[in-house]
């Protein structure tokens, strides 16, 4: 039997298991050059092709660790403030009492305050308040009730009330 017709060759898939059909390389039939493929391609977490790219586009969240550490650790979220930087800014955080209200925040001892201050907060550090009261001020807090706490019965205290009922 005589061929009369050949098969052509780029019917064909070249390459064993690799699907790069005789291009050699995967990475020489992505276009664009040497930048990985187009679009997105190239700019995964450890691939730096595309980093300046990805972080113009995305900010720096992008690459690296995020979220929480582990189930049922939550991070401490609350403000804090030095006793440093109300003294720096002093005069943009006086009201026209003369005193500093910082409701959600929380004073820390850090630094010196250079006169006396009454200030207004959610919390204060030991250290914080001390600085205060030497300068004559007072980090006024707000009251806090205290919870009753129940009383939780052993398992002997609860026998004995079920023993006696039952008399």
């Amino acid at each position: 039997m005589i061929r009369t017709h050949k098969r052509k060759k780029k019917g064909r898939m070249y390459g064993k298991n690799m699907g790069t059909h005789g291009g050699g390389a995967r990475k020489k039939r992505k276009g664009s050059g040497h930048r990985g493929g187009k679009g997105m391609s190239g700019s995964g977490k450890r691939a730096d092709h595309k980093k300046t790219l990805v972080i113009k586009k995305f900010g720096h969240g992008y690459f690296g660790k995020k979220g929480e550490t582990s189930i049922g650790t939550k991070r401490d979220k609350r403000n804090r403030i030095n006793l440093e930087q109300i003294q720096k800014q002093i005069g943009k955080y006086k009201n026209e009492k003369g005193e500093v209200v910082l409701k959600n925040y929380k004073i820390l001892g850090k630094g010196e305050i250079k006169e006396k201050i009454i200030i207004r907060a959610k919390e204060a550090s030991k250290s914080a308040i001390e600085k205060v009261k030497e300068k004559g001020g007072e980090i006024v807090l707000p009251v806090r009730e205290k919870k009753e706490i129940k009383k939780v019965e052993s398992k002997k205290e609860i026998r004995e009330k079920v023993v006696e009922k039952t008399k």
